[in-house]
C-alpha cells in the first residue's frame, strides 16, 4: 500500500501549474487571449463564472492537503504559488469575459496589502494592460462605425492596441493634420454582456429576496446597470470629456484629453494622446516624497474641481486612469463611468459637506441617517454605530486638519474591515448610487495608499468650495 505522503504527492497539479514553481511568462497567454471574442449568452457566462469558482476552491483545497506534509518554508512557497495560480485563473476568465465581470477583477486589484500580493500584481493588469483583442475581431465593427478603413482615415494607425481594459482597447494613431491621438474602440457585443452579467449577479443574490431591503438592493443593481451601460456610449463619454476639460487651466497642471468629434462615434472615441506613465511605472522610479505628494494634490484637485464646479462625480479612481508626466503634469483619462449630480443628488452632497467640514459627530450621524434612511428605532442603533465608524474613516482625512498620512496600513485595513462588517450584517439600504460611491472611495484611498501620500486635504477642498460659490456661513468657519 502506498504511504499517505505518496498519495498526497500523486494529487494532480492544476493544468497551468509551472513545472519549476515560478510563474510562467504571460506573453504566450496574452497572445492566446487576444484571438477570443467576448462570449455572449447569459447562461454561458454564468457557467464560466461557476467553473472559475470551482477551480479556485480546488486550488486552495490542494494547498490545504499538501500543507499537512510540508515544512513552514515549503508551505509559504506553496501558498504563494497557489495565490499566483488562482490570480492567473481569475485573470484568464476576466480577460475572456470582459465587461462587468472584468470590473470585479479590477476592484480586487484596488486592495494592496489586503488581498494577497500575487493577486494584486497579476490583476493590476486589468486596469490598463489587459489582453487586447486581435485586430481581426474588431476590424468589421470599426469599419461600420467610421465608414472607412482606419488606414485611409488616419495618416498612421497601429493595429496593435497599447492599452486595454474592461469595455474596450486603445490604439495609437496620427491624424493627417499631424496630431498624435488615441483611438478607443469598444469590444463587439460588450453592452449586451453587461445586461447579462447584472442579471446573473441579481440571480445569485436571490437568497436575499426575503430581506426587507431587497427592493432597495434591486434599485442599486439597476443603477449600476444603467451606469455601466452608459459607459458603453462613447458619445456620452465625449461630452463628459469636453465638460471636464473646460474646468482646468494650464497653470493647474492637470490635463484632460481633447476629443476629435469627427473621428468619434458611439463605439469609437478619438482623443488627444497624452504622454506619461501609469502609477506602477511612476513608483518604479523611486520618486521623492515631495513629488508623490504633489501628484496626490493634483489628483485631489481634479476630483474636487469636477465635483464642485462641474457637478460630476469621477468614479473611476484607479491607477489606469491617471498619467504621471515627466514635466509634473497629471493626465486624467477615461470619463465613461461618471455620476452626474442632478438637483436631488446635488442637494444631498451639499448636506454631506457639513460633516466633512465640521467633523462633528452629530453632523455625521444626521448625514448618515438621511443618506441611508435610518430611523431612531432601537434596532437601528448598531447600524448607526457601524455606519458612523465607516463614515469617520472615509471623511477623517478632510476634517481632521493638518497633514494626513495615507500610507498607514492599519488605517487602510480598518476601512476594509468596517465595510465588510456592514456587508455581512446586510446594512446596505441606501441611495441607489451608493455602490458606485463606495467604489470611488476605495479607489481614492488605494491610490493614495500606494503613493504613500502625506497631504493636508482641508485647504484644497476649501479653495475649490469657495470657487464654486457656496454659501456655507451657517457652519463653515470664516477664512
Amino acid at each position: 500500500m502506498p504511504s499517505v505522503a505518496e498519495l498526497i504527492a500523486a494529487l494532480p497539479e492544476p493544468a497551468d501549474a509551472p513545472e519549476t514553481g515560478s510563474p510562467a511568462p504571460l506573453n504566450p497567454l496574452l497572445e492566446a487571449w487576444s484571438h477570443r471574442p467576448v462570449p455572449l449568452g447569459r447562461f454561458r457566462r454564468l457557467r464560466m463564472l461557476g467553473t472559475l469558482q470551482a477551480q479556485i476552491a480546488a486550488a486552495y483545497a490542494f494547498y490545504w492537503l499538501r500543507g499537512w506534509f510540508k515544512g513552514a518554508d515549503d508551505s509559504k512557497r506553496l501558498l504563494a504559488e497557489t495565490h499566483w495560480r488562482t490570480a492567473m485563473r481569475i485573470l484568464d476568465s476576466m480577460s475572456y469575459l470582459r465587461g462587468a465581470a472584468m470590473k470585479v477583477g479590477q476592484t480586487l486589484a484596488n486592495f494592496p496589502d489586503i488581498a494577497p500580493r500575487e493577486f494584486v500584481e497579476t490583476l493590476e493588469k486589468l486596469h490598463y494592460s489587459a489582453p487586447p483583442m486581435h485586430w481581426s475581431l474588431l476590424k468589421e465593427m470599426v469599419l461600420n462605425e467610421l465608414n472607412e478603413e482606419p488606414e485611409n482615415l488616419f495618416a498612421a494607425f497601429d493595429k496593435r492596441a497599447f492599452a486595454a481594459a474592461s469595455l474596450g482597447q486603445v490604439h495609437a494613431a496620427r491624424l493627417k493634420t499631424g496630431e498624435e491621438v488615441a483611438v478607443k474602440i469598444q469590444y463587439p457585443g460588450i453592452a449586451r454582456t453587461i445586461r447579462e452579467d447584472i442579471r446573473n449577479l441579481t440571480l445569485c443574490m436571490l437568497p436575499g429576496r426575503l430581506s426587507r431591503d431587497w427592493e432597495n438592493t434591486k434599485e442599486q443593481f439597476e443603477d449600476l446597470r444603467v451606469r455601466l451601460e452608459r459607459e458603453t456610449d462613447y458619445e456620452q463619454e465625449a461630452a463628459s470629456l469636453e465638460r471636464a476639460r473646460a474646468l482646468f487651466h494650464e497653470d493647474d497642471g492637470i490635463v484632460v484629453p481633447r476629443v476629435y468629434r469627427q473621428y468619434s462615434t458611439a463605439r469609437v472615441l478619438t482623443m488627444e494622446r497624452l504622454p506619461g506613465v501609469h502609477l506602477e511605472e511612476f513608483l518604479a522610479t523611486n520618486p521623492s516624497q515631495a513629488l508623490r505628494n504633489e501628484f496626490a494634490k493634483k489628483i485631489l484637485i481634479s476630483w474636487y474641481r469636477m465635483l464642485f464646479a462641474g457637478r460630476m462625480l469621477y468614479i473611476d479612481l484607479h491607477p489606469g486612469n491617471f498619467l504621471f508626466m515627466d514635466d509634473g503634469r497629471l493626465g486624467v483619462v477615461d470619463f465613461g463611468f461618471m455620476l452626474e449630480l442632478d438637483d436631488t443628488l446635488w442637494e444631498l452632497f451639499r448636506k454631506m459637506d457639513r460633516p466633512l467640514t465640521t467633523g462633528r459627530l452629530e453632523d455625521r450621524i444626521a448625514a448618515i441617517k438621511e443618506w441611508s434612511w435610518i430611523g431612531d428605532e432601537p434596532s437601528d442603533q448598531d447600524r448607526v454605530r457601524l455606519s458612523e465608524e465607516y463614515a469617520d474613516w472615509s471623511w477623517q482625512a478632510r476634517y481632521c486638519g493638518g497633514e494626513f498620512d495615507f500610507s498607514d496600513e492599519a488605517d487602510f485595513r480598518r476601512g476594509v474591515d468596517l465595510f465588510m462588517q456592514m456587508a455581512r450584517k446586510r446594512y446596505t439600504r441606501s441611495r441607489p448610487c451608493t455602490p458606485s460611491i463606495s467604489r470611488h472611495i476605495f479607489g481614492f484611498r488605494s491610490i493614495f495608499y500606494r503613493l504613500k501620500a502625506k497631504i493636508d486635504i482641508a485647504p484644497i477642498a476649501e479653495e475649490e468650495v469657495r470657487a464654486a460659490g457656496w454659501d456655507r456661513s451657517d457652519y463653515a468657519p470664516p477664512t
